[in-house]
């Protein structure tokens, strides 16, 4: 990643200097509840050529399709929803910072483009304008992305360009290592915003305790149908699960919808609004267990189909015309399942969380990844889709650098004298008057 031309460092150690002043100002939410405002400083985004955003799309599907199977596992027979793209995004900015072999792990997982340097760079411009072009009547889409950095770790300065450069983001402080709670409120508050107050609570005190940054990603949609759904016509009907049983579900009823199928696959294409916008539902073979996924070339080639011009030309499966059956679901993942550590290390993702794990990149004070949450919701009905995403990435400062905390014996305490092996006690002593014998 090359350093760009733009504000000379001084300038962005001034600003930082000054977010840090302000911080200071704002009080402290354990004694007054208050959230303080948070002031944001941004590298310089340097303009990249154009450049095509499909191959960065292909990568975040087919990182998504990898971590919905691996999830599944761990909890089958459980409604999931989240956002492959928010959670590329957060994993992405800690990846530009990411150096030697844990970004090659990262890269591998999030399926990356080989290439690197600007033409990554380029890349992530065209795939952030990408998403904000999305826009229009009857759409709204909102994405975010947020660099957060305890007063006392600013990042590097090649590192603002890149995130400036590639997610738009900039850098805010929050007090992770002084102040948890407060830190958990001021970036709560954020994601809250940026959802439209979907999603209120993506970090916990106990999760950004003891970290230097916290990278997040949001996504806020809106959008109605390209042809609404008649209200009269929803019904109530029987659906199977996968043991088998039975649950009511309730029944959106149209016609008109395109449809392709593939390797036993059905899909059907439910464009919304302005027709940028597309909801492909997937039914798998029958028979199907839990958690059965379509490949990505499967999916490729369906999503092809949907997509033609009516030709007839699309392969495999021509895309025809359906009336179909949709239940209205109102979906949402938050809290233990939407802790994303022990799918990402399945996939590959290890060394990213663990001792040897090189983010100098964002500073020569990061350590490794603490944790990765995520958060979405999903609503589907007659008029649209109303849905919401949010991810986290934190990352712990280097034990080397981290400031000491003091912890003052002023008050009776006790001692332990124990076996490591085993834990034996030799000696327990409350210490009541360490002035007395």
């Amino acid at each position: 990643m090359r350093l760009r031309s733009g504000a000379p460092a001084g300038l962005i150690a001034v600003a930082c200097a000054a977010l840090a002043a302000a911080g200071c100002a704002s009080g402290n939410s354990s004694t007054n509840g208050a959230v303080p405002a948070v002031a944001v400083v941004r590298g310089v985004a340097a303009t990249e050529p154009a450049a095509d955003a499909a191959p960065f799309g292909a990568a975040d599907t087919g990182f998504g399709l990898d971590v919905l199977r691996a999830w599944c596992a761990e909890y089958p027979g459980k409604n999931l929803v989240f956002s492959p793209s928010t959670l590329a995004s957060a994993l992405g900015m800690a990846y530009l910072g990411a150096r030697g072999t844990t970004a090659t792990a990262m890269a591998g997982v999030l399926r990356l483009p080989a290439s690197g340097g600007t033409e990554l760079d380029a890349g992530l411009q065209a795939r952030s304008k990408a998403l904000t072009g999305l826009n229009g009547p009857g759409v709204t889409l909102s994405p975010s992305n947020q660099v957060w950095a305890d007063p006392s770790l600013p990042p590097e300065r090649g590192y603002l360009d890149a995130v400036a450069t590639g997610y738009g983001a900039g850098v805010a402080q929050a007090p992770f290592l002084s102040d948890p709670a407060q830190a958990a409120g001021q970036v709560n508050k954020a994601i809250s915003a940026d959802t439209r107050g979907h999603i209120s609570d993506l970090v916990s005190p106990q999760s950004v305790a003891g970290v230097g940054w916290v990278l997040t990603s949001a996504l806020y949609l809106n959008a109605k149908w390209q042809s609404p759904f008649d209200a009269s016509k929803t019904k109530a009907g029987a659906f199977t699960l996968s043991d088998g049983k039975t649950a009511s579900a309730e029944y959106l009823d149209g016609d008109g919808f395109s449809y392709a199928e593939s390797d036993g696959w059905t899909a059907v294409g439910l464009p919304y609004a302005g027709d940028k916008l597309t909801m492909t539902a997937l039914l798998p073979p029958s028979g199907s267990v839990s958690c059965t996924l379509p490949t990505q070339s499967g999916l490729a080639s369906m999503t092809a189909a949907l997509t033609a011009d009516g030709s007839g030309t699309a392969a495999p499966g021509s895309a025809r015309t359906a009336t179909i059956e949709l239940p209205k679901v109102s979906l949402a993942t938050s809290g233990q399942t939407g802790d994303m550590k022990a799918v990402l290390e399945e996939l590959g993702m290890g060394q990213a969380f663990g001792g040897s794990a090189d983010f100098t990149g964002l500073s020569a004070k990061a350590g490794n990844l603490a944790f990765v949450q995520q958060a979405a919701t999903l609503k589907v009905g007659e008029k649209g889709t109303v849905a919401s995403a949010a991810a986290a990435v934190g990352i712990y400062p280097s034990s080397a650098e981290v400031d000491p905390v003091l912890v003052q014996f002023d008050r009776p305490y006790l001692l332990l004298v124990s076996a490591k092996a085993t834990g034996e006690p030799l000696f327990l002593a409350e210490v009541a008057n360490p002035a007395a014998s």
